[in-house]
């Protein structure tokens, strides 16, 4: 085991592979024989360095560190948090301190008893996931945004933008494949608002998801993409991978974070305007948050029917402000009607997603945007979640309303073979009792 690990080329990359799975085996391997009071990972750092003497190699530092990432996930995983991550009703789990740990379960926030070493067994962690993803963090750049192997989103920050020392933020990736007929059993749309979602989807309009910080944005938007056709080509983008899409013929684009040179980077901007080149009938963007708002608005407008996106907003009034203010982020000095003229041409439908206040997630508003009157994006709210207040247990109940309002957009999903029943827009109204789980 004495190739040379200084040169990147093909060998060089087998070599690293072979010694990998050797220096995993063996630190495994020893483990399992030897009695340590360290913690688990000091002990397998421990011997994962008198592997490399066995083998008589000293690899550069920064393949050291990859290296030792990479062992340690496989055989201990993540150290102390590893039940957590293991544990299916864990939506979130943060880490504030190396000695105050918090997960959510079921919309709501339990600190742990579990701790870290120490600060550095925090950093440890941190470089565990985002090294063998060739993402960086230090002084210079403290914060990063990384996912583990199971698609959970994982971001940190270190010392000196965190004063209280390293802290972690994982939102878990469910293994449950999550269907719209779960949404309905936990009370968050209604059989209208379903089938009606999904002739939207089908007869290819353009929809935002707007919604606060996990309020189930994403998971709307990997459920919506479903209704998509097995024919269609689809381009997803997003800053880190989250989407599921499971349709065959799907093109999965991802931000690229500068080097430590601080080149190399794509931002989502470029992605939007090179997917327009790749022959796509449809483009899913994760969120947009900055200047490639006014691209995915001009590809809505150009032929690109169909497009999802996401975006941060606390109603469907403010998704429309947001997306105005970001597309004047964009760099270019439009006037504001332009922009809102681009905006109601663009965007047929925004549906409102809210994390009630017992920890429960609920479509509250699905609006049309109408088109323009003077210098006002004209908005018909479609249906609506009317909460009447609490129970017993403080869980949020309430009606999911038709506003008996039908849409302008109706003939188009009659040309695509969707007949709403009449009773779908008169002024229907479905009482939703909390469900007992989420």
């Amino acid at each position: 085991m004495s190739d040379n690990l200084h040169e990147p080329n093909k060998s060089t990359t087998e070599s690293l592979k072979r010694l990998e799975k050797w220096l995993t085996d063996f630190v495994a391997e020893r483990l399992k024989s030897i009695k340590s009071t360290e913690a688990p990972e000091v002990a397998a750092e421990i011997i994962f360095e008198e592997g490399l003497s066995k083998a008589r190699i000293s690899p550069p530092p920064d393949i050291r560190e990859k290296l030792l990432s990479q062992v340690l996930v496989s055989v201990i995983g993540y150290g102390a948090i590893q039940p957590l991550l293991n544990d299916p009703t864990i939506t979130e789990i943060m880490i504030n301190r190396y000695d105050s740990i918090y997960i959510e379960r079921d919309g709501h926030l339990k600190k742990t008893e579990i701790r870290l070493r120490d600060e550095d067994a925090v950093i440890r962690l941190i470089n565990q996931i985002i090294l063998p993803l060739g993402r960086r963090v230090d002084r210079y750049s403290p914060t990063v945004d990384a996912r583990l192997p199971d698609g959970s989103r994982v971001n940190a920050v270190i010392p000196p933008a965190a004063i209280d020392g390293a802290n972690v933020t994982i939102r878990k990736f469910s293994t449950n494949r999550i269907q719209v007929e779960d949404l309905m059993e936990f009370g968050s749309l209604s059989d209208h608002m379903s089938q009606f979602l999904k002739a939207c989807v089908v007869s290819r309009l353009n929809i935002v998801i707007s919604g606060g910080t996990g309020s189930g944005k994403t998971t709307l938007l990997n459920i919506l993409s479903e209704f998509i056709p097995q024919e269609e080509r689809i381009v997803t983008i997003e800053d880190s991978a989250e989407l599921q899409l499971h349709q065959d013929h799907v093109l999965r684009l991802e931000k690229v974070n500068p080097d430590i040179h601080g080149e190399g980077e794509v931002d989502i901007r470029h992605l939007v305007r090179n997917a327009l080149r790749m022959r796509p009938d449809r483009i899913v963007v994760g969120e947009v948050r900055g200047g490639e708002t006014l691209d995915m608005l001009q590809a809505m407008n150009t032929g690109h029917d169909g497009s999802l996106t996401t975006t941060h907003a606390n109603s469907p009034r403010d998704a429309i402000s947001r997306l105005e203010t970001l597309t004047l982020m964009s760099g270019f000095d439009l006037p504001l009607k332009v922009i809102r003229e681009q905006i109601a041409s663009a965007v047929d439908l925004v549906v409102q997603v809210t994390r009630m206040r017992d920890g429960s997630r609920k479509i509250t508003s699905i609006t049309e945007i109408v088109g323009m009157e003077g210098d006002i994006i004209v908005m018909n709210e479609i249906f609506k979640f009317e909460e009447h207040g609490s129970d017993e247990d403080h869980k949020v109940e309430g009606e999911f309303i038709s506003s008996g309002m039908r849409p302008m957009f109706e003939p188009r999903l009659k040309l695509a073979g969707f007949k709403l029943p009449p009773e779908m827009f008169g002024a229907d109204r479905m009482t939703i009792k909390p469900p007992r789980r989420r």
